[in-house]
């Protein structure tokens, strides 16, 4: 096996738009295979120690870069900009009363925007950066956006240097969120299973296509930090547990994955949800494994079966558009990676693809020089 002390890589070696595919249209991959080298991420550095998001000034939005973006062009559809941020005005009235019912005589006050949040693997900075930007919290850190609606996509830790920190500030947003009328949800994405299964089973063994692995290898194969381990409270272990595996929202099937692993699970959303749930509850090593395996395929909605499959999904689980994390852009786009370690390609905003029934939200944040952190707002216009 490989030894678990080398340095994070991402959660592939992306096989490449030539790999072979499942009969499904997805990719999968061994985690106990180092990629090549070239592919490699860089070293991270040791996790420095974060301000109070109170004390952190906010960034400005630097322009946005078109540098390599020629290689993206002869995609139809292109990436999107994410265009300039809309907040959302607090509702008095539902701070002080909460919202209205049907049982006052009175119809409930209309909801509020919709917005979605890609991987965040541990970026904190970048995240509360970008929340402020989209007007959804104050300067302070605390939610300002009154009855707006937040979905995040999965995968908080792992890679970047504070995922507990993640984890909290989202626990508390949704806290915040609900005093207003709004919310702040979140899906389980891989790393969540990956990180849960670590510090459920830790050394384990498990069956894997390499052979006898455990989470804890993977976990630190994959960009797990130490410093997070450390900072995992039950409560955290608590709230990531009873995370949704999706959900449909304003006519959007959100799922961390995009892979059709989920109708494995299932055929309506409460019964995927149900059932990835009662994996962790009841079920052992290996099958919480499976679960996870299943959960890192990626790539189904891509080349010429893509459609067809993000097709499959939206009708048996609902919706028009599928929204996914998980994939980052440059990888999902097929661009081959230099000597350097870059694709090529400078994400600016969400990549909607498949016949425009899939966005992809992963903008790639630990891709230094390329990827970002991405908040938008749905629907894209």
């Amino acid at each position: 096996m490989t030894p678990v002390d080398r340095p994070a890589w991402p959660d592939q070696p992306d096989p490449g738009p030539h790999a072979t595919q499942a009969a499904d249209g997805s990719t999968s991959f061994d985690f106990f295979t180092p990629p090549p080298v070239a592919t490699a991420a860089p070293v991270v550095p040791a996790p420095p120690v974060m301000p109070a998001i109170s004390a952190m000034p906010v960034a400005a939005v630097a322009p946005l870069s078109t540098q390599a973006m020629a290689a993206a062009a002869r995609l139809d559809p292109p990436t999107l900009e994410l265009g300039p941020p809309i907040p959302a005005e607090p509702d008095a009235s539902a701070v002080e009363h909460g919202p209205a019912t049907l049982v006052d005589g009175v119809q409930p006050p209309p909801e509020g925007p919709l917005f979605v949040i890609g991987d965040v693997h541990g970026y904190l900075r970048e995240l509360v950066d970008g929340l402020h930007a989209q007007g959804l919290i104050d300067a302070e850190g605390h939610w300002c956006a009154g009855r707006a609606r937040v979905w995040f996509l999965g995968d908080f830790t792992d890679r970047g240097p504070d995922g507990i920190g993640v984890i909290d500030l989202v626990m508390r947003l949704a806290a915040e969120a609900a005093a207003t009328g709004g919310y702040c949800r979140a899906l389980m994405g891989n790393h969540e299973l990956l990180l849960l299964g670590a510090d459920r089973y830790g050394d384990d063994p498990v069956q894997s296509s390499a052979g006898t692995a455990s989470f804890l290898a993977a976990w630190r194969l994959n960009g797990g930090q130490p410093t997070d381990m450390e900072r995992l409270e039950d409560h955290h272990v608590a709230w990531l547990s009873r995370l949704p595996a999706m959900s449909v929202e304003d006519d959007h099937l959100l799922v961390h994955s995009d892979t059709t692993a989920y109708l494995e699970y299932g055929d309506s959303v409460d019964a995927v949800n149900d059932a990835v749930h009662e994996v962790l509850q009841h079920g052992d090593a290996d099958e919480w494994w499976d679960c996870f395996r299943r959960m890192t395929k990626r790539f189904a909605f891509r080349g010429e079966s893509g459609p067809q499959a993000a097709r499959e999904l939206l009708a048996t689980f609902g919706g028009h558009r599928i929204v996914h994390g998980h994939s980052p852009i440059p990888y999902l786009l097929g661009d081959a990676a230099s000597e350097e370690g870059r694709s090529g390609v400078q994400v600016t905003g969400p990549h909607v693809y498949a016949e425009e029934l899939a966005v992809a939200m992963d903008g790639g944040v630990t891709m230094e020089g390329e990827g970002r952190l991405l908040i938008a707002r749905l629907p894209l216009s």
